[in-house]
């Protein structure tokens, strides 16, 4: 019998889960069910990095624009902040990142506060300084990072045919309030590719997008389908993806949520994933004045924190930061407090794998939308996505396995325990089965005795 979760998540829309464990029963009580797991059997985990961009400190320049609408509520004293967060910080954090194996996503936002354009000069700096700055994030970010755009400015709303910020001081005109509310899918989705073209015009790859504030948090369908339509455009990413919101209540849940998904039986399929965090930014805050707390993620005595609820529930535990509360003016202090979760992780668990946004979403594309008919002997699996690590767990136990694809067959390699899976292995005792292969698009069997 087949089984498919397709024509749930067709016609989802946003609220609609992730469903990480559901099983794929089959109807004949001689054949195994099938239940997709985690990538490699392991935990997902992932740091979010907001209000990050090329020299510009992003807090210094942004609270007065913010000040000018709600000047009751930004009364930081911003000129004690420093206008850089100069690249000697960035290489540091990019080099202990790369050594430490820790990913997520990294904006660039390209007209930041309004200060000049990424791609081309940002009065204040030298063309060579910009250049140099854009060298070192392909160096020394991308290879654990996603890009992504946060906007235009993250202030200013911009007038795309002019490339000129409007020139009123309201909530309707930034982009962290009003304006994106009522704008109909195309409007957000030209607003966005011309955000994204101009990382593009910088030379960045990307493949999804961060929303600056409140931005389209009270038209979610409509952020959904034009980032799908914007990301697509722009760079032809396969599965664009997105940030907008993060939970932190233990009864929330906080897996991907795969949305309009088409044309899944056909060569172009189409989806969008919006990635949920599920910190606060307990690091050193938007603005890089409130120090926060390594406890708040996991305790000293590795009990408690909102890590470890959220590593035990088994979704993905993405923390969320901004970029001047990592660098807290030159004292490092976000910086020291990642430093610290991440040596506490390492001393509790030996299940989590680190991973860029991109790289979650991909993976929970195809487990939500694969489709798998067992018997006796095999297990069919139709991927509208390819993804490496795909993993299943079977109830019944088998001693050899094998993949086979247009017609060859080979073998998986048997483990003799749990915790080293990686593409091509299995696991089997008499609780059950644990197979991971990395899945093609199209048809893929497992073939079992």
């Amino acid at each position: 019998m087949n089984y498919t979760r397709r024509s749930f998540v067709k016609t989802a829309g946003i609220g609609s889960a992730a469903l990480a464990s559901w099983p794929y029963l089959s109807a004949n009580p001689e054949a195994p069910s099938a239940q997709v797991l985690n990538p490699y059997n392991l935990v997902p985990v992932s740091l979010i990095i907001d209000d990050s961009t090329c020299l510009v400190n992003m807090a210094y320049y942004g609270i007065p624009q913010f000040a000018e609408v709600f000047p009751d509520q930004y009364k930081q004293d911003w000129r004690k902040l420093p206008r850089e967060i100069p690249d000697s910080f960035v290489r540091e954090f990019g080099e202990w990142c790369i050594e430490n194996g820790v990913k997520g996503k990294y904006s660039i936002v390209p007209y930041p506060a309004c200060t000049g354009w990424v791609s081309r000069f940002i009065p204040g700096w030298t063309e060579r300084e910009l250049k140099n700055s854009l060298d070192l994030v392909r160096k020394v970010i991308l290879p654990n990072w996603d890009i992504h755009p946060e906007m235009v400015s993250h202030t200013r709303v911009i007038d795309i045919t002019t490339g000129q910020p409007y020139p009123y001081a309201t909530q309707e005109y930034m982009e962290n309030w009003e304006w994106s509310q009522k704008k109909s899918a195309d409007e957000l989705a030209a607003y966005q590719a011309f955000a994204l073209k101009i990382l593009k015009e910088a030379g960045l790859p990307c493949e999804g997008l961060t929303t600056p504030g409140g931005y389209g948090g009270q038209n979610q369908n409509n952020l959904a389908l034009s980032t799908l339509e914007a990301v697509r455009e722009v760079y032809g990413a396969e599965i664009p993806h997105y940030f907008r919101d993060l939970y932190t209540e233990k009864e929330k849940s906080v897996a991907p949520q795969v949305l309009h998904a088409s044309g899944l039986d056909g060569n172009d399929p189409e989806c969008v994933v919006s990635i949920l965090g599920c910190t606060g930014d307990w690091f050193g805050g938007w603005d890089g004045l409130v120090p926060g707390d390594a406890n708040k993620f996991i305790t000293g005595d590795l009990v408690s924190g909102r890590m470890v609820e959220v590593i035990e529930s088994g979704e993905p535990a993405i923390m969320v930061c901004h970029w001047p509360g990592i660098y807290f003016n030159g004292e490092k202090t976000g910086f020291n407090i990642l430093k610290e979760i991440k040596k506490r992780l390492d001393q509790k668990y030996d299940n989590l794998i680190w991973m860029k946004l991109s790289e979650i979403a991909r993976y929970w594309a195809a487990k939500e939308l694969t489709s798998i008919s067992t018997d006796r002997n095999s297990i069919m699996i139709n991927a509208p996505f390819s993804t490496p690590g795909f993993t299943i767990k079977l109830n019944s136990s088998f001693r050899n396995m094998g993949i086979r694809r247009a017609g060859e067959e080979r073998p998986l390699v048997r483990l003799k325990d749990e915790k080293s899976f990686k593409g091509g292995t299995f696991y089997s005792d008499r609780n059950g089965t644990i197979i991971c292969f990395d899945l093609d698009k199209g048809m893929n069997e497992v073939v079992m005795n």
